[in-house]
């Protein structure tokens, strides 16, 4: 094929993007993540970021970065087994195993770049071709691509229809292959938290994995901001916890934290930890710094606050003529249905200088487009009154 049919067939492609209204676009935000932010050179509200916390522009974190630059350097040098695993990651991954490791005896956490690349990693390492996985209709696109590397027999399960899982795992009683079970904690485009109690029920029952992915639930539920599973006082020697470091925490990166033998096995095992170059120390020094304000009073209050906030958006969002996702969390989804009117809704809010994300397929379902509302506790009750005076002019 000549490189003029090549570049005709990606050309086909965009414009057939552009006639379903699914065209992606990026903004250019000036300066640091915050609530109130310049994006292209405007001043705007935004209700588009998983800062929840309000922590990505703390000055006690900025300042840790930069102790660490200072300690550490700017780069690793090499992959963590080659090297590049400095004492700032022993550090942080022995902060990790103590604040998120309530949910099982003997923690260990193992520090990944980003989310994505711990539950490839986690995934792939724990599951195989003789392997039977069990995952949730709704999961995160990254534990989908994980399932998939892994080349393990997979069974899609209705969103949170622990019956149906139930009757599949029932089914599989006599296969002898390792089980694994799949599932975000909070959902990242509905908001809502998978029913974990009745899943640890489940691979206690059936003697499979759970691993679970507290992207959207780590540094917001639980006390201290400690997680889901503690949130819901869960324990149980089958779970394999990841947590994602860039949305509550304020920084970058994710981590595994499960038992001491699930730990090394990922490091003998997971391609995505071995054949990558380790983040910058300085990264996880802020990280370290990061967890302490979450686990300290500012970091209760600032989860009060952020639990008021949802209150005050839930019942702004169910006096909309457009339907709302009954979600107790900061994701607050608002469906709208089909694109064009979700990009005209997130266009029109635009020129009220609020940033408020439309959200279409592939990511949701077809005909479910929606705005997706995220809410931060830099956020207050009035930028919460100047979206719902907005959203009332439409």
């Amino acid at each position: 094929m000549s490189s003029k049919a090549l570049y005709e067939a990606l050309k086909q492609g965009l414009e057939d993007i552009d006639a379903r209204g699914l065209r992606r676009r990026r903004k250019t935000i000036d300066g640091a993540c915050s609530a109130h932010m310049t994006v292209d050179g405007r001043k705007i509200i935004g209700f588009s970021s998983n800062d929840y916390l309000g922590l990505a522009a703390h000055d006690a974190i900025r300042a840790a970065l930069a102790e660490g630059a200072s300690l550490f350097g700017a780069g690793s040098g090499g992959s963590h087994l080659l090297g590049g695993h400095s004492r700032a990651h022993a550090q942080l991954e022995d902060d990790l195993a103590a604040f998120a490791g309530g949910f099982i005896d003997n923690p260990r956490a193992l520090y990944f770049s980003t989310g994505y690349m711990a539950n490839l990693a986690v995934l792939t390492a724990l599951a195989g071709r003789g392997t039977l996985v069990f995952s949730d209709a709704l999961n995160h696109a990254s534990l989908i691509d994980g399932v998939r590397l892994s080349r393990a027999k997979t069974q899609i399960y209705p969103h949170a229809d622990m019956n149906a899982l139930d009757a599949m795992l029932d089914a599989s009683r006599d296969e002898t292959a390792t089980k694994l079970i799949v599932t975000d904690t909070v959902f990242s485009m509905d908001g809502d938290i998978a029913p974990l109690a009745r899943l640890v029920e489940l691979v206690e029952k059936y003697g499979a994995w759970l691993v679970v992915d507290d992207a959207h639930g780590f540094g917001v539920l639980g006390p201290q901001g400690r997680g889901a599973l503690v949130h819901h006082a869960l324990r149980s020697p089958h779970l394999v916890y990841v947590g994602t470091l860039g949305k509550a925490a304020g920084v970058s990166g994710a981590f595994v934290c499960a038992h001491a033998d699930v730990v090394e096995w990922l490091i003998q095992r997971a391609r995505p930890y071995i054949f990558t170059t380790a983040s910058a120390p300085a990264v996880t020094h802020a990280v370290s710094a990061s967890l302490k304000i979450i686990e300290s009073d500012e970091g209760d209050a600032r989860r009060a606050h952020l639990a008021s906030l949802i209150e005050t958006m839930r019942a702004m969002l169910k006096r909309t003529r457009w339907m709302p996702v009954d979600s107790m969390t900061a994701v607050q989804p608002l469906i709208i249905g089909g694109n064009e009117e979700a990009l005209e809704i997130a266009a029109a809010l635009d020129k009220h200088g609020l940033w408020v994300p439309a959200i279409r397929p592939p990511t949701v379902p077809a005909g479910t487009s929606r705005l997706r509302v995220s809410l931060s506790a830099a956020h207050s009750e009035d930028d919460l009154a100047r979206f719902d005076h907005a959203l009332n002019t439409l």
